[in-house]
């Protein structure tokens, strides 16, 4: 299989911005949030109680999901309700998921990358 002409393009021309886009990614707890934000928009009280992740842990991730337009937010009332800006992120996360899947016993002994810090 090879690339089209217009991925190796991009490849080529952002192979650094693409490279952080997919450590945007590379956070099991940024994934789960996504995750949960795929399927409706929450609070940070919301995914602190879905995740079961400490607040200031889940306000940093949200930080960094907005800082790189995965997230987006708005007031309402005394809280911010976040949702996910983009769509089509949920297209890249099945098309790795079914990619993943033989693999995932495998992937999660991986040393190589190190250890996942949840």
């Amino acid at each position: 299989m090879t690339l089209s002409a217009a991925t190796t393009r991009t490849l080529a021309r952002e192979p650094e911005a693409l490279s952080r886009y997919f450590r945007v990614l590379g956070d099991s707890t940024r994934l789960r949030i996504i995750d949960a934000l795929l399927d409706q928009e929450h609070t940070v009280s919301d995914l602190v109680e879905i995740l079961q992740v400490p607040q200031s842990r889940i306000s940093n991730h949200l930080a960094c999901l907005r800082w790189c337009r995965f997230v987006t937010s708005e007031p309402q009332g005394r809280s911010v309700v976040y949702r996910i800006m983009e769509e089509r992120i949920s297209r890249i996360l099945d098309l790795a998921a079914s990619l993943a899947e033989p693999n995932c016993d495998h992937l999660r002994s991986c040393s190589r990358i190190g250890p996942d810090w949840i």
